[in-house]
């Protein structure tokens, strides 16, 4: 039982556990790997036949998880402007369940990073990130994500005080009355998301929650998940991170859902890891690499514990 019990723990989680499957399953004999089959009903299906065949969806997922670590290599490897632009472009083809990561892009890096992509774009792509998302996304989110994509933010500490408590009841007003019109599309929210620098959309949020009660990100809800993200990622980066972190790692995570794992490490590894991972434990109450030692497996697991334990 404990060689099938390590079998089944091999093909869990995030990535496959390769050493094990060797271990296990590669020196098995043809009675062994019967009782496996028989004994794991979540992977092995006997149909009207009576033999054990694999079960469909379960391989389509497990193709996924074979390929996790190497997509975590190629990624760390590639420049960080073509890792960006390649990105961008996989969300879009996508659909809207993937914006959310054109959002995180275009939010959280630097002016020069977020120029470096859209430069890459031009060079992989033959066209610009603008107008790929301009018409590829059709939704009241496109007026956003292009102003976004566009945007070169001054990043000094400077602050205007008075734009930023205005601008704080601009958005108080624009989300109170959502009911009225979609604050996504509202002009003068994608003028302050879009051009202001993060310093000063800090302070605006800062403002907002004096006029309205409650935090920003309370007020927007499930549907406008977009806008929500797009302020998380500006004002709580670290906060945003943690979560998409965790919700790689849930159980019942879609296979989008679960790419965000990848997907951060890699691209904050050599950024601001240290942040995330100390806003990791305080919101969810364990380490990052203890979670993911427990939630991951193999090579994978161990690339990924690597990348957020070196010094930074």
């Amino acid at each position: 039982m404990a060689h099938l019990e390590a079998l089944a723990k091999a093909f869990t989680g995030l990535g496959v556990d390769e050493k094990s499957l060797i271990e296990n399953l590669g020196k098995s004999h043809p009675e062994q790997r019967t009782l496996f089959r028989k004994k794991t009903p979540q992977f092995f299906l006997e149909d009207e036949r009576s033999f054990e065949r694999w079960n469909d969806h379960c391989v389509r997922l497990l193709k996924h998880e074979f390929v996790r670590f190497k997509n975590a290599l190629v990624l760390w490897a590639m420049h960080p402007w073509e890792r960006d632009a390649r990105l961008v472009k996989e969300a879009l083809k996508k659909g809207p369940q993937s914006y959310g990561v054109i959002v995180e892009i275009a939010c959280t890096r630097s002016s020069e990073e977020l120029l470096g992509a859209r430069k890459a774009y031009h060079s992989l792509f033959d066209q610009s990130i603008e107008e790929d998302v301009a018409t590829h996304i059709h939704g009241s989110e496109r007026k956003l994500l292009v102003a976004l994509v566009s945007a070169y933010r001054y990043e000094g500490p400077k602050v205007k005080e008075d734009a930023a408590k205005s601008e704080a009841k601009i958005l108080a007003n624009a989300i109170k009355n959502g009911n009225k019109k979609n604050p996504i599309a509202d002009e003068e929210v994608i003028r302050i998301l879009s051009t202001r620098s993060k310093a000063h959309l800090k302070v605006v949020c800062k403002h907002y929650k004096e006029v309205s009660g409650n935090n920003i990100h309370e007020d927007l809800d499930a549907s406008d998940l977009i806008l929500k993200e797009t302020v998380e990622c500006l004002c709580t980066p670290h906060a945003y991170f943690s979560k998409v972190l965790d919700e790689a790692m849930s159980s019942n995570a879609h296979k989008n859902t679960k790419k965000g794992l990848t997907r951060v490490i890699v691209t904050r590894a050599d950024v601001d890891m240290k942040e995330i991972k100390e806003e990791y434990m305080n919101l969810f109450g364990v380490s990052l690499s203890k979670k993911i030692e427990e939630k991951a497996n193999g090579n994978y697991r161990d690339f990924l514990v690597t990348l957020i334990t070196r010094d930074n």
